[in-house]
């Protein structure tokens, strides 16, 4: 009797489920959740707090035995957190996996090809690097248990095949309006968006893994953040809106996302990069049919396959992987420098 009960799981929703089925009544139930990687620093980091079925008392005793962590609280409902996780790590999530199983389908390491080369490559690839270096379960619980989750993944994959359908169509007219219009509703309508960009340029041009080995750079067409901004859009999520309970990474994805969508001069080019240059059709269609593939692992919530996927695209990431860590975490810490300096 008054014993507290939670959990520090990803997704609420079948923790509390679990909880209500078998704990007795008189148990409080408080769950939370440390919006940041285990490498991460707690001080000051987003920990969230969920009363379910508590008096504040108990609510009270919880905060000062995590009160060690010199974490910072955002109270929330198990609905709202699983709502936020979602918008704040579903899609960009997504779109990292994609980028590595479509590089692992090619057989290729990025960061020896000129296509992939500078800031917004740099984070690409030490993030994609990252996510893969983690448990497989991580990234296949948030999105398979979590409903809106995998509504965003779905929509992920339309919004990748729609836009390459354009590409091929040779549709630059078609490709800008669409791209605008989803530029517009999530960036250009976005009151929490913050004046000054949220990764500094000589941010995302610090970390490389290595030097291209087949020539000079070449323009990319991003279709893997042109996707994701279409897919908020299509979905009406404005990812400031929650920016209380950022992750580094989540600040990090959007932040060069940013980078690119409010660099007009950089966006048109890789519009016209992405109908003109067919130089790498072959690449995005591996992603495109990864971002599929992915999107049809959570549509049939099978834990199985997403394992299979995610743990044979790492071991051909593994070498890597020490030393896009150290790349990482000084990367990481950069952002989260930035983000004190800018308050």
């Amino acid at each position: 009797m008054g014993s507290i009960v939670g959990g520090q799981t990803s997704c609420k929703w079948p923790e509390i489920q679990a909880f209500e089925n078998h704990l007795p009544p008189d148990v409080h139930i408080i769950s939370c959740h440390s919006l940041h990687g285990p490498g991460v620093d707690t001080h000051n980091q987003p920990l969230v707090l969920i009363q379910h079925r508590a008096p504040d008392e108990a609510m009270r005793k919880v905060e000062t035995v995590l009160g060690c962590l010199r974490s910072n609280y955002v109270y929330l409902t198990a609905e709202e957190h699983d709502r936020i996780t979602a918008d704040t790590q579903a899609v960009t999530h997504a779109a990292f996996l994609s980028m590595g199983k479509a590089w692992h389908a090619n057989s290729q390491f990025p960061w020896e090809l000129n296509r992939y080369v500078g800031g917004i490559e740099n984070v690409k690839i030490n993030t994609m690097l990252r996510i893969y270096s983690q448990k497989w379960h991580v990234y296949a619980g948030l999105a398979i248990l979590n409903p809106e989750a995998r509504k965003q993944v779905a929509q992920y994959a339309k919004s990748v095949t729609a836009l390459y359908k354009l590409m091929l169509e040779g549709d630059l007219e078609g490709l800008r309006n669409r791209i605008y219009s989803a530029r517009d509703k999530v960036f250009g309508q976005a009151p929490n968006r913050a004046s000054r960009p949220l990764i500094e340029p000589s941010i995302l041009s610090s970390f490389s893994l290595g030097k291209p080995t087949d020539g000079p750079p070449r323009p990319n067409n991003h279709l893997s953040l042109l996707a994701m901004v279409d897919c908020w859009a299509a979905l009406s999520i404005v990812p400031y809106d929650h920016m209380l309970c950022s992750t580094p990474l989540f600040r990090l994805r959007l932040g060069v996302t940013e980078h690119l969508f409010r660099d007009t001069v950089l966006l048109d080019d890789t519009l016209r990069t992405a109908v003109d240059d067919k130089t790498y059709r072959s690449d995005d269609l591996e992603f495109t049919f990864a971002a599929r593939g992915w999107a049809e692992c959570v549509t049939l919530r099978h834990f199985e396959t997403w394992e299979k996927r995610f743990v044979s695209t790492q071991e051909f990431f593994k070498p890597r992987f020490a030393e896009a860590k150290i790349i990482g975490d000084r990367m990481m810490k950069r952002v989260l420098e930035a983000r004190e300096d800018g308050g």
